[in-house]
């Protein structure tokens, strides 16, 4: 194929993979797309030996990495900057409303003073000096791309691309975002429709694509939210995308990471069981609807807190949650969840990474040959 993210990035078909499973970022790359492993779980060190790991696998062809920098966090959390201070932030009612719904769904709890330090360093991964850390270690590999989710790529972020000849992409979800981002130097923009996973805003990816792609051109664009498959891959580079971003799809490949309580779910899930919850990261972000953001979302509850308190609060519980889901624990099972986008109701079969991309590229072809046929009839 033949775009100018295909000719600029040295890769075989315009598809850019998503994904915090290493595994599955190589298994794209290898297949001729473009894998972007998302790096915001990771401390410095442990992302330093998945790059090396994928380093080993991909035999040099292209991929990149994601990391969280968001335009506005949590203000305790920047303050010192010190781990005491934001675990001194978040108010103990939250701590108590967590320990009732480990009760009251009868899973078995973590050691709730063992979690609060566990999670810190989770938290402290999107702060400015978290953040630097991450892509200073990204920057230290042969990635061909580094992308920055959730606000405007910082100066220092660019400078460091730019020194290193990597370029520079940021997500975004309005046409106005996209501008800023331009401004701050960013070389290929992702337009985020609201049906993504994850993070995301709440204008569709079928009226956002093309108003960005009018907004920023000549900068390229890829489309993202919702996308899983070659149709809906062809209607993006009709809308003027020069690829796609997808990150769902992958969670329910053999590679992903995604706990297998949560893949059954998602694999029986239809288009309108997701939800955009703040019960997670401290801001919207899109996943499977559970007992998790009900509760969360319910009367009863003292409310998200900001970004990153609320990842302190929540991650190190959705871990123990998950683990215990495994065991059938069926309380555990009501509130497991994970980010995926309302494309799920298109994610029914368990495939290897490498033949989602074959079969996105091959329904891609075939879409185009059904509308070729369509202007020549």
């Amino acid at each position: 194929m033949d775009t100018e993210v295909c000719r600029r990035f040295g890769i075989e078909f315009p598809l850019f993979a998503f994904s915090h499973c290493r595994d599955v970022v190589a298994a794209v790359t290898n297949a001729g797309g473009f894998g972007v492993l998302g790096a915001v779980a990771y401390t410095p060190d442990r992302l330093e030996e998945e790059l090396r790991w994928i380093d080993d696998h991909v035999g040099g062809r292209p991929y990149g990495v994601d990391v969280l920098v968001p335009g506005k966090i949590d203000a305790s959390a920047e303050r010192g900057g010190g781990l005491d201070d934001m675990l001194a932030a978040i108010p103990e009612e939250h701590w108590t409303f967590l320990a009732g719904l480990f009760e009251k769904y009868d899973v078995p709890p973590p050691d709730f003073e063992k979690a609060k330090r566990s999670n810190v360093r989770g938290g402290t991964q999107v702060t400015k000096k978290g953040a630097s850390e991450l892509i200073d270690v990204s920057l230290a590999h042969p990635i061909g791309l580094i992308a920055s989710a959730l606000g405007t790529p910082p100066p220092l972020m660019v400078e460091k691309a730019r020194a290193a000849g990597v370029p520079v992409a940021a997500l975004v979800g309005t046409a106005e975002h996209a501008r800023r981002q331009v401004a701050a130097g960013a070389d290929l923009i992702v337009a985020q429709g609201g049906e993504a996973g994850g993070h995301t805003g709440e204008i569709s990816t079928m009226v956002l694509v093309p108003e960005i792609v009018d907004e920023v051109a000549p900068v390229p664009v890829l489309a993202a939210g919702g996308i899983a498959t070659g149709r809906q891959m062809a209607a993006s580079l009709a809308l003027g995308a020069s690829g796609v971003w997808c990150g769902s799809v992958w969670l329910t490949t053999e590679e992903a990471e995604t706990p297998p309580s949560v893949k059954e779910k998602m694999l029986a899930a239809t288009s309108r069981d997701t939800i955009r919850s703040r019960s997670r990261t401290g801001k919207p972000a899109r996943q499977l609807r559970s007992a998790w953001t009900d509760e969360w979302e319910g009367s009863a509850s003292p409310g998200a807190l900001g970004m990153p308190l609320q990842m302190i609060v929540a991650e190190r519980a959705m871990r123990q949650i998950n683990k215990v889901a495994e065991s059938g624990n069926p309380g555990a099972r009501q509130l497991a969840n994970y980010f995926v986008g309302q494309c799920v109701g298109l994610m029914n079969t368990v495939k290897p990474a490498r033949q989602v991309v074959y079969d996105m590229v091959q329904e891609f072809a075939d879409a185009v040959d059904r509308l070729n046929r369509i202007t020549e009839g």
